[in-house]
């Protein structure tokens, strides 16, 4: 489908039904709907291929249709001058170089969330491009990041938004630099060791520039035509604009999409934006509004993938705590491999953001720690902050801790807090640009990450450094946060203290215990349950001034289990624990 060139010329294909004839017009043929037809196949599909038209060809469709004439960009376009503009033959040729990349394993995942407009512009007068992006990635190897989840990249209106409006699905916003500017992006991740996963909206498409929009004339209901539904299945939260998922072409039209980012673009997994709105009108459990044909849809696609790539991720954005998503499509399931978890995010910054100790809800906080989909920790993304939950009338985790003054103890000390847990519990961590640099305020497509903060807060990206080391077990002795074990085995409520035990295999180096002090109090000796006799070492203490100046330095010193039964383990140990803190403890491999 689309513009294929190959090495006589071009094949344009376009599925257009209704029409009774289509051209090939553009600057090439001074928009002459005679000189380029294309022939009709079967089943309202037309193609034609021309010798004389190869890649960087401008071009549109002429559609003759008994409601009149009509030109519309290539719905397969993976090039358009703007989203306004032309449709343009893409170069599918593009040098990979020693691109050998291999995915991590999903528990090794760490996953940095970042828009492309915003992430790094230097140049005030535009958005920031893939080009600038790459300017930025050894900053994030340095973090030890190995993934990054791009916000959606496809053309959109103007040069200014979140990505949620695609007009040209298989297009790179121009913008951005383009399918080109993209590969390139890729191959420079690749080489750094971190993997690249993109933001797909299949909900639905637009509202803006949108040709797909009642594209041959064919309409009913003064609907969106042979695209969407043209009933009460079309309604979504952004428009009358739901994708006909029960359309043939329509949900290969999707398909292929995905299938083209992961193969042709070699990225190594997709995230699907609001499924809830692809499998129920209302984004709700109501079965009375379900949409079984968005259910197969995305059942369809991840079968696909994980037939022909099954190393490749696919992560759901469904919120609504549905096993259902991550279970294998041969057990009734959508056989998403992960999805954002609303059992973590919104229990733990609730707990994070509640002004008074009192009201912290420690048992809330502890079945978020143990929560899992269908028995395995890794089918969920952990995180306390995302696009969605900086923005939308919410704002970043310090910011909501102490409104126009995030840079101060409390929402530090919270926020860190919050991160520790986010790398220490059983799932795939994720954070959002701008976190480890304390980026302040709410996030926004015309507000670019203030680069500056990273030096400001350097000892900050360094708590997030040790953090991310520890969870990817870089230094050999917490290989029990890879696993998928946990157990809140200590649970204080009066004091607002939680600890937990990570194991993945068991023994010195492996099992791992994480305590956390959600109260502004400090505890010179704090008495927990250990599994095991002999030395636990502090691996990390959030207090500690490296990390910020105005961190206490608590004394958080290791510790000799004694025998004696506590917590139900057979050992304990005593530990200072400083306020709003988390300790990580593990002993030495044998």
């Amino acid at each position: 489908m689309g513009a294929i060139p190959h090495e006589q010329g071009t094949t344009f294909r376009v599925w257009a039904p209704a029409a009774t004839a289509v051209a090939l017009v553009g600057p090439f043929n001074e928009w002459n709907t005679v000189t380029h037809p294309l022939t009709h196949e079967a089943d309202g599909y037309w193609a034609a291929d021309f010798a004389d038209l190869g890649p960087g060809t401008e071009y549109k469709f002429h559609l003759t249709t008994p409601t009149g004439e009509l030109r519309k960009n290539d719905p397969y376009a993976r090039e358009v001058t703007h989203s306004a503009g032309n449709s343009v033959v893409h170069d599918p040729n593009f040098e990979w170089g020693d691109d050998a990349f291999q995915m991590p394993a999903w528990n090794e995942l760490v996953i940095y969330e970042l828009h492309v407009g915003t992430f790094h512009a230097p140049d005030p007068a535009r958005p920031g491009n893939f080009y600038d992006a790459i300017e930025k990635l050894d900053h994030l190897v340095g973090l030890g990041i190995n993934a990054v989840e791009i916000m959606p990249a496809t053309e959109f209106p103007g040069s200014l938004s979140w990505g949620y409006n695609p007009a040209h699905p298989f297009a790179i916003e121009i913008d951005y630099g383009g399918p080109t500017a993209f590969k390139e992006f890729i191959k420079q991740a690749h080489r750094r060791g971190i993997a690249v996963i993109l933001d797909v909206v299949y909900n639905h498409f637009g509202p803006g520039d949108l040709d797909l929009w009642q594209f041959d004339g064919w309409q009913e209901n003064d609907g969106g035509g042979i695209y969407f539904y043209n009933d009460w299945r079309a309604e979504t939260p952004w428009g009358h604009n739901r994708p006909d998922f029960g359309r043939e072409a329509v949900r290969r039209y999707i398909r292929d999409n995905a299938l083209m980012w992961l193969e042709d673009f070699r990225l190594d997994g997709l995230r699907c934006d609001a499924i809830a709105h692809i499998r129920n009108v209302d984004g709700t459990a109501d079965p009375a509004r379900d949409l079984p044909d968005g259910w197969s849809l995305m059942k369809w696609i991840n079968e696909e993938i994980r037939e022909r790539m099954p190393w490749k991720i696919t992560i759901a954005e469904d919120l609504m705590g549905n096993d259902y998503i991550t279970r294998a499509p041969e057990q009734d399931g959508q056989g998403f491999s992960s999805q954002w978890d609303s059992r973590f995010v919104y229990p733990i910054r609730d707990a994070l953001v509640t002004p008074h100790d009192d009201d912290r809800n420690m048992h809330a906080v502890a079945e978020a720690v143990e929560a899992r989909y269908n028995g395995d920790a890794f089918q969920r993304v952990v995180y306390t902050e995302s696009h969605d939950e900086v923005a939308n009338g919410k704002a970043r985790v310090a910011e909501e801790i102490m409104p126009g003054n995030a840079a101060s103890w409390f929402p530090k000390k919270r926020s860190t807090l919050g991160a520790a847990l986010v790398f220490t519990v059983p799932g795939i961590p994720m954070i959002f640009q701008g976190q480890t640099m304390l980026a302040d305020g709410s996030f926004s497509d015309d507000q670019p990450l203030d680069w500056a903060r990273a030096d400001e807060h350097a000892g900050l990206g360094r708590l997030y450094q040790d953090l991310i080391r520890l969870r990817r077990n870089l230094d050999g002795h917490t290989r029990g946060l890879l696993g998928q074990y946990v157990e809140v085995h200590h649970l204080n409520n009066d004091d607002k203290i939680l600890a937990y035990i990570r194991r993945d295999q068991g023994g010195p180096g492996d099992t791992t215990i994480v305590l956390c002090n959600f109260a502004d109090r400090s505890h010179p000796e704090y008495t927990i349950g250990l599994p095991r006799g002999g030395r636990w070492r502090v691996r990390f203490n959030s207090d500690w001034e490296g990390y910020d100046q105005e961190f206490g330095n608590f004394e958080s010193v290791d510790t000799h289990a004694e025998e004696g039964v506590y917590d139900d383990q057979p050992y304990h140990g005593t530990i200072g624990l400083a306020p709003y803190s988390v300790l990580i403890l593990s002993q030495d491999p044998q």
